[in-house]
């Protein structure tokens, strides 16, 4: 441990309950550590799993809980081992702060797969025991190798949903060369993740279609967002004409959903990536057997590909629709988010309204 380091509060937001409401809350977090980084946080967004978690819907929330896995801020101090970062570089932390660093998977940079579970940024157990607090907050103290550089020329406010948003779709995309420029690809579902998955397919130089079941999305997906195709998934018509028509399918919908009629836009060989998490995945084998088709999943992505997604997003020029919030707007935020009336990422403003 650093001996200059003091134990300074960390200012706050934090669910006491199931009911998930966010107030005012106060605690110490650890000294910076040999190999950490404390960050003093700028801006984090806000995801689906704060809703999850705050409200305590798979049972094992540790109140009280600070949500917020979409971290980004400016380095007040770096251990006496940190090598990558020092005091002013601007940092991201996603959605783990810790692994085993020995296992095969971390050993390949794909630690979100760590054998031994790697750590959430918050409501997990941290390895020195204490339970992680996410990014609603002043600032984090996490071991530099979950750290991310922010390319300079990149807004802190529009980093912060790449950390989970982005790199949810970025990591299968590159994984199944969905960054051929000619091929198609479609998208089903249009949020936080589904938006992120069109602009990465019009960087990749892909034919892009949008799949929704609200028509209203229409005119962003096409005129905003620049995908070439709207469909509205229930028309049986508009997708029947789109059979076999399809490199890849990128699904962020997390609603229960029919898989069959997606599959058969597939052409052979096609592949459909389940990054959302319906309450279950239903298709019958011929879906997938006649058309040589794959069907995969996958979550957020390792420290490697993170970071290629973050420069390559600072080279292209890729940022993420936003809604800018105070952290007193984060209560309606949530339940604007399981209202899905986001366009298409909350971002708070942590710096300039937690006090």
């Amino acid at each position: 441990m650093s001996s200059e380091s003091v134990k300074e509060d960390c200012f706050a937001w934090a669910a006491r309950d199931p009911s998930g409401v966010l107030s005012p809350y106060k605690f110490k977090r650890r000294t910076t550590g040999e190999d950490d980084v404390s960050l003093k946080i700028t801006h984090c967004g806000i995801c689906y799993a704060d809703v999850i978690w705050t409200r305590n819907k798979l049972g094992d929330s540790k109140y009280p809980l600070v949500p917020g896995h979409e971290i980004v801020g400016m380095v007040q101090e770096a251990g006496p081992n940190v090598s990558r970062f020092k005091p002013g570089d601007r940092v991201g932390v996603g959605t783990y702060v810790n692994s085993c660093k020995e296992c095969e998977y971390c050993n390949d940079r794909e630690e979100v797969h760590c054998e031994k579970g790697s750590v959430f940024t918050f409501n997990a157990i941290d390895l020195d025991g204490t339970i992680t607090k996410g990014g609603y907050s002043s600032y984090i103290v996490v071991h530099e190798r979950y750290c991310f550089m922010i390319p300079d020329d990149y807004p802190l406010a529009l980093a912060a949903p790449l950390l989970c948003a982005g790199i949810t779709v970025y990591n299968p995309m590159m994984r199944h060369g969905m960054n051929q420029p000619g091929k198609s690809l479609g998208v089903i579902g249009l949020g936080g993740l589904g938006h992120m998955a069109v602009k990465f397919g019009k960087a990749f130089g892909l034919k892009v279609t949008v799949f929704s079941t609200s028509i209203s999305k229409k005119e962003e997906a096409l005129g905003v967002l620049g995908a070439d195709n709207f469909v509205v998934s229930s028309d049986q018509e508009q997708m029947k004409a789109l059979s076999k028509s399809l490199d890849f399918i990128v699904d962020t919908a997390s609603g229960d959903h029919p898989f069959d009629p997606y599959m058969s836009l597939l052409k052979t060989a096609g592949v459909l990536v389940l990054v959302g998490f319906p309450s279950e995945v239903k298709f019958s084998p011929a879906s997938l057997i006649l058309g040589m088709r794959t069907v995969s999943g996958s979550i957020t992505g390792g420290t490697k590909v993170t970071q290629e997604m973050l420069d390559f997003c600072a080279a292209k020029k890729i940022y993420p629709e936003i809604e800018l919030i105070p952290i007193d707007y984060a209560n309606e935020a949530l339940e604007r988010v399981v209202k899905r009336d986001v366009k298409y990422r909350f971002v708070i403003d942590i710096e300039n309204s937690l006090k």
